[in-house]
């Protein structure tokens, strides 16, 4: 467990934070239930892939979350990224998201790494400061494509 100077403790998240992490994913516009955000932190929690710590506070209200994953692309190996990262608006720039943001590195070198990624929406002017701040380089702009998918002939 971190504790700051403000007194935010970072620890593991637990499946007893999903309400709370449902209502802070809504806060950056991400829609889902409290059951879909249950059913897939019980998954990620039980992945020694993924890495899930929330900020709280000391009457143990969540301020935060951070998760980081450990991905394999045939084309550049083995490496971790920050999959999600979020703060309640009020206390962005309070030093809640480094503290999270640090979490998650201690996790990466446990695991032997030595960098760590992250993506970033271009939309998230705010959030493009605060990586470079903490020492993140940014290495490339890329489009991001989602296509619906339906049912078709197997070609496997």
């Amino acid at each position: 467990m971190i504790h700051s100077p403000h007194a935010h403790a970072i620890a593991p998240a637990s499946l007893a934070h999903a309400h709370e992490i449902a209502a802070l994913s809504s806060e950056l516009g991400y829609q889902t239930s409290i059951d879909e955000t249950r059913t897939v932190l019980s998954q990620l929690l039980d992945s020694s892939r993924h890495f899930v710590a929330v900020a709280a506070a000391p009457d143990g209200r969540l301020l935060g979350w951070v998760v980081a994953e450990r991905r394999l692309m045939l084309e550049s190996g083995e490496f971790v990224e920050l999959t999600g990262l979020v703060v309640t608006a009020a206390l962005r720039r309070s030093g809640v998201g480094s503290l999270l943001v640090e979490a998650a590195e201690q996790w990466a070198w446990q695991q032997g790494f030595r960098s760590i990624r992250v993506r970033s929406n271009v939309a998230r002017n705010e959030s493009h400061p605060f990586y470079e701040r903490l020492g993140y380089q940014r290495t490339k702009t890329q489009h991001s494509y989602r296509k619906t998918l339906q049912a078709s002939q197997s070609v496997l």
